[in-house]
């Protein structure tokens, strides 16, 4: 906790709530795997859970995120909560010069995606009483797996970002936390059905007892994370898979 610094709302308050809205202590009623949210997605979460607003934004494009920013501060002036969950994932042949496109889409995506979007709502989130940006970085910021190489790099990316931000809004109003998931079953990298992959409900019920049991936390660590942190913690580097 920072030395006579106190939130008013911290950020377990401040998901929690919307996590409220989106019906009781789930956001869905059933542990069937998530599929990727496109149109019909969006409608039938927007069916499941009166009162939840989905919008489109495409955060490869500067021009979408503006618009969106726009039109969502209009729709909820007291928007407080911003978390950046952009994310492909692609394997990788260094060997084959194809590669560079997987790992400029990656960038573009994973990195300069949640960079965009915090640029984008940073000062509303600045004028709030207090809010609160949530970064997704991942286990394999810190022990990489070798088959993804530029994947792993915009997670290490989006670590060292977040720690800066953090330091830059340390006097501000707006808490900075970064969630750091270990392998779970979505489709990214086809893991929705795999045994080794954390189930995705689990993980959300992990990381909202987390948040309410430390508020102030500034990294939040499911126990299935944990060792890859523990890992580049004590050895001073990372390790290959």
């Amino acid at each position: 906790m920072r030395p006579g610094w106190r939130r008013p709302r911290p950020a377990a308050s401040s998901v929690r709530r919307r996590r409220g809205r989106c019906g009781g202590g789930r956001p869905s009623s059933s542990r069937r795997p998530r599929r990727w949210p496109g149109p019909a997605g969006r409608q039938q979460l927007a069916a499941e859970h009166p009162g939840l607003g989905t919008i489109t934004v495409d955060t490869t494009d500067p021009a979408s995120i503006t618009a969106v920013r726009d039109e969502l501060t209009i729709r909820y002036p007291a928007l407080d909560t911003v978390i950046t969950m952009a994310g492909i994932m692609e394997p990788e042949d260094l060997r084959d010069p194809a590669s560079l496109d997987v790992a400029e889409r990656t960038v573009e995506v994973n990195l300069l995606g949640p960079i965009r979007l915090i640029s984008a709502f940073l000062p509303g989130l600045l004028a709030q009483p207090a809010a609160t940006v949530m970064t997704v970085s991942s286990g394999l910021a810190y022990v990489p797996l070798p088959a993804t190489p530029t994947y792993n790099a915009t997670k290490a990316a989006i670590h060292s970002y977040t720690e800066s931000l953090r330091v830059q809004l340390f006097k501000s109003n707006v808490q900075v936390i970064e969630l750091v998931p270990p392998a779970t079953r979505t489709t990214l990298m086809n893991q929705q059905n795999s045994d080794v992959a954390m189930p995705l409900e689990d993980f959300l019920d992990e990381v909202m007892g987390l948040l309410e049991a430390d508020p102030e936390a500034e990294q939040i660590l499911v126990e299935r994370v944990k060792w890859q942190r523990i890992v580049e913690t004590s050895s001073g580097g990372t390790t290959g898979q």
